[in-house]
Protein backbone atom coordinates (compact mmCIF):
# COMPACT_ATOMS: atom_id res chain seq x y z
CA UNK A 1 0.00 0.00 0.00
CA UNK A 2 2.73 2.41 0.96
CA UNK A 3 4.67 1.54 -2.14
CA UNK A 4 1.65 2.42 -4.34
CA UNK A 5 1.06 5.68 -2.51
CA UNK A 6 4.66 6.82 -1.92
CA UNK A 7 6.60 4.82 -4.37
CA UNK A 8 9.13 2.05 -3.72
CA UNK A 9 12.06 4.20 -2.71
CA UNK A 10 10.13 6.42 -0.29
CA UNK A 11 8.40 3.40 1.29
CA UNK A 12 11.82 1.86 2.10
CA UNK A 13 12.98 5.11 3.69
CA UNK A 14 9.85 5.21 5.83
CA UNK A 15 10.34 1.62 7.08
CA UNK A 16 13.96 2.42 7.84
CA UNK A 17 12.94 5.45 9.90
CA UNK A 18 10.36 3.45 11.85
CA UNK A 19 12.95 0.83 12.73
CA UNK A 20 15.38 3.48 13.91
CA UNK A 21 12.68 5.00 16.11
CA UNK A 22 11.98 1.62 17.66
CA UNK A 23 15.66 1.14 18.39
CA UNK A 24 15.90 4.65 19.88
CA UNK A 25 12.89 4.07 22.11
CA UNK A 26 14.28 0.72 23.23
CA UNK A 27 17.62 2.32 24.10
CA UNK A 28 15.82 5.05 26.05
CA UNK A 29 13.86 2.46 28.03
CA UNK A 30 17.05 0.51 28.82
CA UNK A 31 18.80 3.72 29.89
CA UNK A 32 16.00 4.56 32.31
CA UNK A 33 16.06 1.04 33.75
CA UNK A 34 19.82 1.23 34.29
CA UNK A 35 19.60 4.64 35.93
CA UNK A 36 16.88 3.44 38.27
CA UNK A 37 19.00 0.48 39.28
CA UNK A 38 22.16 2.56 39.77
CA UNK A 39 20.87 5.75 41.39
CA UNK A 40 17.77 4.27 43.01
CA UNK A 41 14.04 4.71 42.74
CA UNK A 42 12.16 7.71 44.04
CA UNK A 43 10.42 7.87 47.35
CA UNK A 44 7.23 6.38 45.96
CA UNK A 45 8.67 4.66 42.88
CA UNK A 46 6.66 6.86 40.46
CA UNK A 47 8.26 8.24 37.25
CA UNK A 48 7.70 11.80 38.39
CA UNK A 49 9.36 11.21 41.69
CA UNK A 50 12.18 9.33 39.97
CA UNK A 51 12.77 12.27 37.68
CA UNK A 52 12.87 14.72 40.58
CA UNK A 53 15.18 12.45 42.54
CA UNK A 54 17.58 12.02 39.62
CA UNK A 55 17.63 15.76 38.94
CA UNK A 56 18.31 16.58 42.59
CA UNK A 57 21.15 14.10 42.73
CA UNK A 58 22.91 15.44 39.67
CA UNK A 59 22.40 19.09 40.59
CA UNK A 60 23.44 18.55 44.19
CA UNK A 61 26.81 17.27 43.04
CA UNK A 62 27.43 20.24 40.79
CA UNK A 63 26.00 22.98 43.01
CA UNK A 64 26.50 22.26 46.71
CA UNK A 65 24.56 24.32 49.17
CA UNK A 66 26.59 27.31 50.40
CA UNK A 67 26.16 26.63 54.13
CA UNK A 68 27.04 22.97 53.71
CA UNK A 69 30.16 23.82 51.73
CA UNK A 70 31.33 26.26 54.41
CA UNK A 71 30.73 23.66 57.12
CA UNK A 72 32.76 21.06 55.29
CA UNK A 73 35.65 23.46 54.74
CA UNK A 74 35.64 24.48 58.40
CA UNK A 75 35.59 20.93 59.71
CA UNK A 76 38.25 19.76 57.31
CA UNK A 77 40.60 22.62 58.18
CA UNK A 78 40.16 22.13 61.95
CA UNK A 79 40.82 18.39 61.85
CA UNK A 80 43.37 18.23 59.05
CA UNK A 81 46.35 17.80 61.37
CA UNK A 82 44.72 15.19 63.61
CA UNK A 83 43.14 13.22 60.78
CA UNK A 84 46.35 13.14 58.79
CA UNK A 85 48.27 11.72 61.76
CA UNK A 86 45.61 9.33 63.01
CA UNK A 87 44.81 7.82 59.61
CA UNK A 88 48.39 7.26 58.48
CA UNK A 89 49.89 3.78 58.41
CA UNK A 90 53.43 5.16 58.52
CA UNK A 91 54.86 4.96 62.05
CA UNK A 92 57.58 7.47 61.18
CA UNK A 93 54.95 10.04 60.19
CA UNK A 94 52.89 9.60 63.35
CA UNK A 95 53.45 12.03 66.20
CA UNK A 96 53.65 9.91 69.34
CA UNK A 97 53.23 13.00 71.52
CA UNK A 98 49.53 13.04 70.62
CA UNK A 99 49.14 9.89 72.75
CA UNK A 100 51.43 10.87 75.62
CA UNK A 101 49.21 13.00 77.82
CA UNK A 102 50.59 13.56 81.30
CA UNK A 103 48.48 14.21 84.32
CA UNK A 104 48.81 17.66 85.92
CA UNK A 105 51.56 17.87 88.49
CA UNK A 106 50.60 17.40 92.08
CA UNK A 107 50.89 20.15 94.62
CA UNK A 108 54.47 20.95 95.53
CA UNK A 109 55.78 19.81 98.87
CA UNK A 110 56.58 22.31 101.58
CA UNK A 111 60.36 22.87 101.30
CA UNK A 112 60.53 23.65 105.02
CA UNK A 113 59.40 20.11 105.94
CA UNK A 114 61.95 17.30 105.53
CA UNK A 115 61.04 14.93 102.72
CA UNK A 116 60.06 11.36 103.61
CA UNK A 117 59.59 8.32 101.40
CA UNK A 118 56.60 7.20 103.46
CA UNK A 119 55.26 6.66 106.98
CA UNK A 120 57.86 5.95 109.63
CA UNK A 121 58.33 2.21 110.26
CA UNK A 122 60.38 1.10 113.25
CA UNK A 123 59.47 -2.59 113.69
CA UNK A 124 59.92 -3.97 110.17
CA UNK A 125 62.16 -6.84 111.31
CA UNK A 126 59.45 -8.08 113.70
CA UNK A 127 56.67 -7.66 111.12
CA UNK A 128 58.67 -9.50 108.49
CA UNK A 129 59.61 -12.37 110.83
CA UNK A 130 55.97 -12.92 111.74
CA UNK A 131 54.96 -12.90 108.08
CA UNK A 132 57.61 -15.48 107.18
CA UNK A 133 56.49 -17.77 110.03
CA UNK A 134 52.85 -17.43 108.97
CA UNK A 135 53.67 -18.10 105.32
CA UNK A 136 56.06 -21.08 105.27
CA UNK A 137 55.58 -21.60 101.54
CA UNK A 138 57.45 -18.34 100.86
CA UNK A 139 61.00 -18.86 102.08
CA UNK A 140 63.53 -16.03 102.06
CA UNK A 141 66.25 -18.56 101.18
CA UNK A 142 66.15 -20.89 98.17
CA UNK A 143 68.75 -23.10 99.87
CA UNK A 144 71.51 -22.59 102.43
CA UNK A 145 73.62 -19.58 101.45
CA UNK A 146 71.32 -18.89 98.49
CA UNK A 147 68.98 -16.01 99.42
CA UNK A 148 65.87 -15.15 97.48
CA UNK A 149 66.84 -12.16 95.33
CA UNK A 150 64.75 -9.69 93.34
CA UNK A 151 66.56 -7.78 90.60
CA UNK A 152 64.96 -4.37 90.01
CA UNK A 153 65.51 -2.14 87.01
CA UNK A 154 63.41 0.18 84.90
CA UNK A 155 63.14 3.03 82.43
CA UNK A 156 61.03 6.09 81.68
CA UNK A 157 57.30 5.63 80.99
CA UNK A 158 57.79 7.56 77.74
CA UNK A 159 59.61 6.35 74.62
CA UNK A 160 63.27 7.26 74.37
CA UNK A 161 64.09 10.68 72.98
CA UNK A 162 66.08 9.12 70.13
CA UNK A 163 64.82 6.33 67.82
CA UNK A 164 67.50 3.76 68.72
CA UNK A 165 67.30 4.14 72.49
CA UNK A 166 64.39 1.74 72.96
CA UNK A 167 66.22 -0.93 70.95
CA UNK A 168 69.18 -0.79 73.33
CA UNK A 169 66.86 -0.79 76.33
CA UNK A 170 65.38 -4.01 74.96
CA UNK A 171 68.85 -5.52 74.62
CA UNK A 172 69.65 -4.53 78.19
CA UNK A 173 66.43 -6.11 79.48
CA UNK A 174 67.06 -9.32 77.54
CA UNK A 175 70.55 -9.48 79.02
CA UNK A 176 69.28 -9.11 82.59
CA UNK A 177 66.54 -11.70 82.08
CA UNK A 178 69.12 -14.22 80.84
CA UNK A 179 71.35 -13.79 83.89
CA UNK A 180 68.46 -13.92 86.35
CA UNK A 181 66.96 -17.01 84.71
CA UNK A 182 70.28 -18.81 84.96
CA UNK A 183 70.80 -17.87 88.62
CA UNK A 184 67.29 -18.24 90.02
CA UNK A 185 66.66 -14.50 90.49
CA UNK A 186 63.27 -12.82 90.08
CA UNK A 187 62.98 -9.65 87.96
CA UNK A 188 60.90 -6.52 88.47
CA UNK A 189 60.89 -3.98 85.62
CA UNK A 190 59.44 -0.59 86.46
CA UNK A 191 58.11 2.06 84.04
CA UNK A 192 56.19 4.24 86.50
CA UNK A 193 57.42 7.32 88.34
CA UNK A 194 56.07 6.57 91.81
CA UNK A 195 56.93 9.99 93.21
CA UNK A 196 57.14 13.10 91.02
CA UNK A 197 59.47 14.73 93.53
CA UNK A 198 62.05 11.98 93.10
CA UNK A 199 62.63 12.12 89.35
CA UNK A 200 65.96 11.47 87.64
CA UNK A 201 68.75 9.94 89.75
CA UNK A 202 66.43 9.50 92.70
CA UNK A 203 63.49 7.64 91.13
CA UNK A 204 64.84 4.31 92.39
CA UNK A 205 64.43 5.14 96.09
CA UNK A 206 60.59 5.19 96.37
CA UNK A 207 60.45 2.05 94.22
CA UNK A 208 63.01 0.18 96.31
CA UNK A 209 61.22 1.00 99.57
CA UNK A 210 57.86 -0.08 98.16
CA UNK A 211 59.26 -3.40 96.93
CA UNK A 212 60.99 -4.16 100.24
CA UNK A 213 57.72 -3.69 102.10
CA UNK A 214 55.61 -5.55 99.53
CA UNK A 215 57.90 -8.58 99.22
CA UNK A 216 58.91 -9.73 102.70
CA UNK A 217 59.93 -13.08 101.19
CA UNK A 218 62.80 -11.35 99.33
CA UNK A 219 66.05 -11.37 101.29
CA UNK A 220 68.09 -9.17 98.96
CA UNK A 221 66.97 -6.58 96.44
CA UNK A 222 69.43 -6.02 93.60
CA UNK A 223 69.13 -2.64 91.91
CA UNK A 224 70.68 -2.27 88.45
CA UNK A 225 70.54 0.73 86.12
CA UNK A 226 69.06 0.27 82.66
CA UNK A 227 72.40 1.11 81.01
CA UNK A 228 74.26 -1.71 82.78
CA UNK A 229 74.66 -5.23 81.39
CA UNK A 230 75.77 -8.58 82.77
CA UNK A 231 78.92 -9.71 80.98
CA UNK A 232 79.76 -12.76 83.11
CA UNK A 233 76.80 -15.11 82.97
CA UNK A 234 78.58 -17.81 84.99
CA UNK A 235 79.55 -15.71 88.01
CA UNK A 236 77.54 -16.36 91.18
CA UNK A 237 77.52 -13.60 93.77
CA UNK A 238 79.32 -14.78 96.94
CA UNK A 239 76.28 -14.43 99.16
CA UNK A 240 77.95 -16.03 102.18
CA UNK A 241 80.42 -13.13 102.23
CA UNK A 242 77.57 -10.73 102.98
CA UNK A 243 75.91 -12.58 105.83
CA UNK A 244 76.72 -9.68 108.20
CA UNK A 245 76.14 -6.88 105.67
CA UNK A 246 72.98 -5.10 104.62
CA UNK A 247 74.23 -2.92 101.75
CA UNK A 248 76.75 -4.05 99.13
CA UNK A 249 78.14 -1.59 96.58
CA UNK A 250 81.13 -1.55 94.28
CA UNK A 251 83.67 0.79 95.86
CA UNK A 252 86.72 1.34 98.00
CA UNK A 253 86.80 2.13 101.73
CA UNK A 254 89.81 4.44 101.43
CA UNK A 255 88.19 6.59 98.75
CA UNK A 256 84.87 6.87 100.60
CA UNK A 257 85.81 7.21 104.26
CA UNK A 258 89.21 8.91 103.98
CA UNK A 259 89.25 10.82 100.68
CA UNK A 260 85.50 11.50 100.54
CA UNK A 261 85.74 11.10 96.78
CA UNK A 262 82.37 11.33 95.03
CA UNK A 263 83.29 8.38 92.76
CA UNK A 264 84.49 6.24 95.66
CA UNK A 265 81.47 3.98 95.12
CA UNK A 266 78.79 3.43 92.49
CA UNK A 267 75.02 3.20 93.01
CA UNK A 268 74.21 1.91 89.53
CA UNK A 269 74.34 -1.68 90.79
CA UNK A 270 74.00 -2.58 94.46
CA UNK A 271 72.51 -5.15 96.85
CA UNK A 272 70.21 -4.19 99.72
CA UNK A 273 68.96 -6.58 102.39
CA UNK A 274 65.29 -6.51 103.33
CA UNK A 275 65.46 -5.30 106.95
CA UNK A 276 64.82 -2.35 109.26
CA UNK A 277 68.36 -1.05 108.78
CA UNK A 278 67.71 -0.67 105.04
CA UNK A 279 64.52 1.32 105.61
CA UNK A 280 66.45 3.60 107.97
CA UNK A 281 69.24 4.30 105.51
CA UNK A 282 66.72 4.97 102.74
CA UNK A 283 65.06 7.54 105.02
CA UNK A 284 68.45 9.15 105.66
CA UNK A 285 69.40 9.04 101.96
CA UNK A 286 66.22 10.53 100.48
CA UNK A 287 66.01 14.12 101.87
CA UNK A 288 68.47 15.45 99.27
CA UNK A 289 66.38 14.05 96.42
CA UNK A 290 63.30 16.29 95.91
CA UNK A 291 63.72 18.20 92.67
CA UNK A 292 64.00 21.94 92.62
CA UNK A 293 65.45 24.13 95.32
CA UNK A 294 66.16 21.27 97.76
CA UNK A 295 68.15 19.28 95.22
CA UNK A 296 70.04 22.35 93.96
CA UNK A 297 71.07 23.45 97.45
CA UNK A 298 72.06 19.89 98.38
CA UNK A 299 74.23 19.77 95.24
CA UNK A 300 76.14 22.80 96.45
CA UNK A 301 76.80 21.09 99.78
CA UNK A 302 77.99 17.90 98.09
CA UNK A 303 80.32 19.80 95.76
CA UNK A 304 81.81 21.63 98.72
CA UNK A 305 82.25 18.53 100.92
CA UNK A 306 83.30 15.86 98.40
CA UNK A 307 86.57 15.63 96.52
CA UNK A 308 86.65 16.53 92.80
CA UNK A 309 82.87 16.70 92.48
CA UNK A 310 81.66 19.00 89.64
CA UNK A 311 78.97 21.60 90.27
CA UNK A 312 75.54 20.13 89.56
CA UNK A 313 72.40 19.16 91.44
CA UNK A 314 72.47 16.49 94.14
CA UNK A 315 72.72 12.93 92.82
CA UNK A 316 72.14 9.70 94.70
CA UNK A 317 75.74 8.49 94.40
CA UNK A 318 77.30 11.63 95.88
CA UNK A 319 74.67 11.69 98.60
CA UNK A 320 75.55 8.12 99.61
CA UNK A 321 79.28 8.92 99.79
CA UNK A 322 78.49 11.99 101.89
CA UNK A 323 76.19 10.02 104.18
CA UNK A 324 78.70 7.21 104.79
CA UNK A 325 81.66 9.53 105.28
CA UNK A 326 79.75 11.78 107.66
CA UNK A 327 78.09 9.00 109.70
CA UNK A 328 80.49 6.08 109.37
CA UNK A 329 79.89 4.91 112.94
CA UNK A 330 76.15 4.66 112.30
CA UNK A 331 76.15 2.94 108.90
CA UNK A 332 79.65 1.70 108.13
CA UNK A 333 79.55 -1.66 109.90
CA UNK A 334 76.70 -2.92 107.73
CA UNK A 335 78.03 -1.55 104.42
CA UNK A 336 80.29 -3.76 102.29
CA UNK A 337 82.26 -1.91 99.61
CA UNK A 338 83.12 -4.67 97.13
CA UNK A 339 86.20 -4.42 94.92
CA UNK A 340 87.19 -8.08 94.46
CA UNK A 341 84.82 -8.42 91.51
CA UNK A 342 82.96 -5.95 89.29
CA UNK A 343 79.51 -5.42 90.72
CA UNK A 344 79.92 -2.28 88.63
CA UNK A 345 82.50 -2.06 85.85
CA UNK A 346 83.20 1.11 83.91
CA UNK A 347 82.79 0.36 80.23
CA UNK A 348 85.56 2.67 79.05
CA UNK A 349 88.29 0.42 80.46
CA UNK A 350 86.65 -2.95 79.77
CA UNK A 351 84.96 -3.27 76.39
CA UNK A 352 88.08 -2.90 74.24
CA UNK A 353 89.69 -5.77 76.18
CA UNK A 354 86.96 -8.37 75.54
CA UNK A 355 88.98 -10.23 72.88
CA UNK A 356 91.94 -10.41 75.25
CA UNK A 357 89.67 -11.79 77.97
CA UNK A 358 88.27 -14.46 75.66
CA UNK A 359 91.76 -15.53 74.65
CA UNK A 360 93.28 -15.72 78.14
CA UNK A 361 90.48 -16.25 80.63
CA UNK A 362 87.03 -17.77 81.07
CA UNK A 363 83.61 -16.79 82.49
CA UNK A 364 82.99 -17.16 86.19
CA UNK A 365 85.73 -14.81 87.45
CA UNK A 366 83.67 -11.63 87.69
CA UNK A 367 86.67 -9.30 88.03
CA UNK A 368 88.92 -7.39 85.59
CA UNK A 369 89.66 -10.70 83.83
CA UNK A 370 85.97 -11.24 83.01
CA UNK A 371 83.72 -8.54 84.53
CA UNK A 372 80.38 -9.43 86.06
CA UNK A 373 78.77 -6.09 85.08
CA UNK A 374 79.69 -3.56 82.40
CA UNK A 375 78.08 -0.20 83.12
CA UNK A 376 77.76 2.39 80.36
CA UNK A 377 77.97 5.45 82.57
CA UNK A 378 77.57 8.68 80.61
CA UNK A 379 76.32 7.11 77.37
CA UNK A 380 72.64 7.82 78.11
CA UNK A 381 71.32 5.79 75.14
CA UNK A 382 67.71 6.78 75.84
CA UNK A 383 68.37 10.54 75.86
CA UNK A 384 69.12 13.07 73.16
CA UNK A 385 72.63 13.85 74.36
CA UNK A 386 75.31 11.88 76.16
CA UNK A 387 78.75 12.56 77.55
CA UNK A 388 80.48 10.48 74.86
CA UNK A 389 80.19 10.20 71.05
CA UNK A 390 77.03 8.33 70.07
CA UNK A 391 78.76 6.02 67.59
CA UNK A 392 81.30 4.91 70.17
CA UNK A 393 78.66 4.23 72.81
CA UNK A 394 76.37 2.23 70.53
CA UNK A 395 79.19 0.14 69.09
CA UNK A 396 80.52 -0.67 72.54
CA UNK A 397 77.05 -1.52 73.85
CA UNK A 398 76.62 -3.97 70.97
CA UNK A 399 79.97 -5.55 71.83
CA UNK A 400 79.05 -5.86 75.51
CA UNK A 401 75.68 -7.39 74.69
CA UNK A 402 77.20 -9.93 72.30
CA UNK A 403 79.98 -10.70 74.79
CA UNK A 404 77.39 -11.71 77.39
CA UNK A 405 75.02 -13.25 74.88
CA UNK A 406 77.74 -15.58 73.56
CA UNK A 407 77.81 -17.33 76.94
CA UNK A 408 74.08 -18.02 76.62
CA UNK A 409 74.19 -19.05 72.95
CA UNK A 410 77.06 -21.49 73.59
CA UNK A 411 74.72 -23.55 75.74
CA UNK A 412 72.75 -24.29 72.58
CA UNK A 413 75.73 -24.65 70.23
CA UNK A 414 75.92 -21.17 68.70
CA UNK A 415 77.91 -17.96 69.05
CA UNK A 416 78.02 -14.55 67.39
CA UNK A 417 80.25 -14.42 64.34
CA UNK A 418 82.05 -11.52 66.04
CA UNK A 419 81.41 -9.16 68.95
CA UNK A 420 80.34 -6.51 66.45
CA UNK A 421 77.91 -8.76 64.56
CA UNK A 422 74.25 -9.61 65.09
CA UNK A 423 74.73 -12.80 63.10
CA UNK A 424 75.38 -16.18 64.73
CA UNK A 425 77.21 -19.30 63.64
CA UNK A 426 77.05 -22.92 64.69
CA UNK A 427 79.91 -24.16 66.89
CA UNK A 428 78.59 -27.64 67.67
CA UNK A 429 77.10 -30.23 65.35
CA UNK A 430 73.68 -31.65 66.03
CA UNK A 431 73.54 -35.09 67.64
CA UNK A 432 70.98 -37.86 67.97
CA UNK A 433 71.71 -37.95 71.72
CA UNK A 434 71.24 -34.29 72.73
CA UNK A 435 70.85 -35.05 76.45
CA UNK A 436 74.42 -36.32 76.57
CA UNK A 437 75.80 -32.93 75.54
CA UNK A 438 76.98 -30.93 78.56
CA UNK A 439 77.33 -27.18 78.46
CA UNK A 440 80.80 -26.03 79.45
CA UNK A 441 79.73 -23.51 82.09
CA UNK A 442 77.00 -25.61 83.71
CA UNK A 443 74.39 -22.88 83.13
CA UNK A 444 71.69 -24.96 81.49
CA UNK A 445 70.86 -26.78 84.72
CA UNK A 446 72.45 -24.80 87.58
CA UNK A 447 73.81 -26.77 90.51
CA UNK A 448 71.72 -25.00 93.13
CA UNK A 449 68.51 -26.41 91.65
CA UNK A 450 69.83 -29.96 91.92
CA UNK A 451 70.99 -29.43 95.51
CA UNK A 452 67.57 -28.19 96.54
CA UNK A 453 65.89 -31.16 94.86
CA UNK A 454 68.21 -33.75 96.44
CA UNK A 455 67.74 -32.28 99.91
CA UNK A 456 63.97 -32.44 99.58
CA UNK A 457 64.09 -36.02 98.30
CA UNK A 458 66.11 -37.23 101.28
CA UNK A 459 63.86 -35.44 103.78
CA UNK A 460 60.78 -36.85 102.10
CA UNK A 461 62.23 -40.36 102.22
CA UNK A 462 62.77 -40.29 105.98
CA UNK A 463 59.87 -38.19 107.24
CA UNK A 464 57.29 -38.17 104.45
CA UNK A 465 56.54 -35.38 102.03
CA UNK A 466 54.24 -33.31 104.24
CA UNK A 467 56.48 -33.16 107.30
CA UNK A 468 59.61 -32.52 105.20
CA UNK A 469 57.97 -29.59 103.44
CA UNK A 470 56.85 -27.97 106.68
CA UNK A 471 60.18 -28.61 108.42
CA UNK A 472 62.33 -27.16 105.67
CA UNK A 473 60.11 -24.12 105.11
CA UNK A 474 59.88 -23.45 108.83
CA UNK A 475 63.65 -23.55 109.22
CA UNK A 476 64.17 -21.29 106.23
CA UNK A 477 61.56 -18.80 107.44
CA UNK A 478 63.66 -17.86 110.47
CA UNK A 479 66.16 -15.03 110.46
CA UNK A 480 68.99 -15.30 107.92
CA UNK A 481 71.75 -16.40 110.29
CA UNK A 482 69.54 -19.11 111.83
CA UNK A 483 68.48 -20.37 108.41
CA UNK A 484 72.03 -20.70 107.15
CA UNK A 485 73.43 -22.49 110.18
CA UNK A 486 70.58 -24.71 111.41
CA UNK A 487 69.06 -25.68 108.07
CA UNK A 488 72.39 -26.46 106.44
CA UNK A 489 73.31 -28.65 109.43
CA UNK A 490 70.04 -30.59 109.28
CA UNK A 491 70.22 -31.20 105.52
CA UNK A 492 73.89 -32.18 105.74
CA UNK A 493 73.13 -34.64 108.57
CA UNK A 494 70.51 -36.51 106.55
CA UNK A 495 72.60 -36.46 103.38
CA UNK A 496 75.52 -38.01 105.26
CA UNK A 497 73.23 -40.63 106.79
CA UNK A 498 71.82 -41.42 103.33
CA UNK A 499 75.30 -41.97 101.92
CA UNK A 500 76.25 -44.18 104.85
CA UNK A 501 73.19 -46.39 104.39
Amino acid sequence: MLEKCLGGQRARRFHRGVRQCKVTILCLVLTIVVLRGTIGAGKFGTPEQDFLDIRSRFYSRKLPEPHRLLGELDSSSSSSSSSSSSSTTNYNAFDINTLLVDEPEEEKLNPHHPYRLGPQISDWDQQRSRWLRDNPNFSNFARPNKPRVLLVTGSSPKPCENPVGDHYLLKSVKNKIDYCRLHGIDVFYNMALLDAEMAGFWAKLPLIRKLLLSHPEVEFLWWMDSDAMFTDMAFEVPWERYKDSNLVMHGWNEMVYHDKNWIGLNTGSFLLRNCQWSLDILDAWAPMGPKGKVRDEAGQVLTRELKDRPVFEADDQSAMVYLLAKEKDKWGQKVFLESDYYLHGYWGILVDRYEEMMENYHPGLGDHRWPLVTHFVGCKPCGKFGDYPVERCLKQMDRAFNFGDNQVLRIYGFTHTSLASRGVKRIRNETSNPLEVKDELGLLHPAFKAVESNSNEVMEKWFGGGFAHVAICHLWSLEAFVSVSVCSYVVKMFLDYERAV
